[in-house]
């Protein structure tokens, strides 16, 4: 079992960030699995996205912007999605842990239904 939010982080205090930590769990050849934790009053700061990103609230709270600096708050099981190069920021009031994924995803704009085999 891989229980997110619990493993040991990297301190990250680039952009401006205080309070934020990351870590890797997973890797594939188009996107890299990151867990985010910001502590509360934590802000990731202002920066460009290397890739696409996926942040998805676990649990906590998290106010993002995107390119238009606009502030959208999210809840767990509430997503935000920004494109290589755009500039974002995620800020936490009580504190977040968040699925972070990086790469060549494919996120679709509305909930669809996905067929397995």
């Amino acid at each position: 079992m891989l229980t997110l939010g619990d493993r040991p982080g990297r301190p990250v205090d680039a952009h401006g960030s205080r309070g934020f930590d990351v870590t890797a769990f997973g890797i594939t050849a188009e996107a890299h699995l990151v867990t985010v934790r910001l502590r509360p009053g934590g802000v990731v700061g202002r920066h460009p996205a290397a890739g696409r990103q996926l942040l998805v609230v676990l649990s906590g709270d998290a106010t993002v912007s995107g390119s238009s600096g606009d502030a959208v708050v999210l809840a767990p099981g509430q997503a935000a999605v920004w494109e290589p190069n755009e500039l974002h920021e995620t800020r936490s009031e009580s504190g977040l842990v968040a699925l972070l994924v990086e790469g060549d995803v494919d996120v679709a704009s509305a909930p669809r239904e996905v067929e397995y085999p």
